[in-house]
């Protein structure tokens, strides 16, 4: 990301380590509930306070590496009667971590410029949008705030997990670098040993709700 005025000759990939993205000191976002492992149900608005009134806008390069800051992820299950949108990331995704892993949710980070609102349910639209291309009507739920210390890509992101339900199958991937299907629970099951953490994680909550 290059500011206004200046020239950069920075690779894109460089530029997008290097943006600035929405972070959360980790002993703040943890400070009335200890940390847990999982996707817990919990009021979105007392969280939404906490990153309101405790954000920073820090270098993805440096946050990638410093467990000590949460980065703010909306992760989004998009639903379609009883399919869910499973993708997979290519071996030339930019996170090396996630490269050729499945995913059922649709994220990223959100960056400084990416806040108009402090409505969660603005940001989750937004990047859906980013994401895919999807034009018909959308139903929104918020399912929980996902949280997994078990790895290095779960110490410094925390989700905030919403179940996007769909009238239409129309759904697509918009990056090159990702593919994406529509499959019931039963069609996923076979693909949870490949999926990322987070999204094993979701994949259990949806089985036992």
């Amino acid at each position: 990301m290059s500011t206004s005025g200046q020239q950069t000759t920075q690779s894109p990939t460089t530029q997008k380590q290097d943006e600035l993205i929405l972070v959360v000191p980790r002993a703040e976002l943890f400070k009335k509930q200890p940390a847990w492992s999982g996707l817990k149900e919990v009021n979105f608005d007392d969280y939404l306070t906490i990153i309101k009134n405790k954000k920073e806008f820090l270098p993805r390069s440096v946050m990638e590496q410093d467990p000590h800051y949460k980065q703010i992820i909306p992760y989004l299950i998009f639903q379609h009667e009883d399919r869910y949108f499973l993708m997979q990331r290519t071996a030339q995704a930019t996170e090396k971590r996630l490269q050729n892993k499945y995913s059922l949710g649709i994220g990223g980070h959100i960056r400084q410029e990416d806040m108009q609102t402090d409505s969660l349910f603005d940001w989750a639209t937004r990047e859906f949008h980013e994401e895919v291309n999807y034009t018909d009507e959308l139903t929104i739920q918020p399912l929980g705030i996902l949280n997994d210390d078990s790895n290095p890509v779960g110490q410094v992101h925390i989700g905030f997990v919403f179940l996007l339900i769909g009238t239409t199958p129309n759904i697509s991937i918009k990056s090159e670098l990702k593919s994406g299907t529509l499959l019931t629970h039963e069609q996923l099951t076979p693909f949870f040993g490949n999926m990322e953490s987070w999204s094993q994680l979701v994949f259990e909550f949806l089985t036992n709700r």
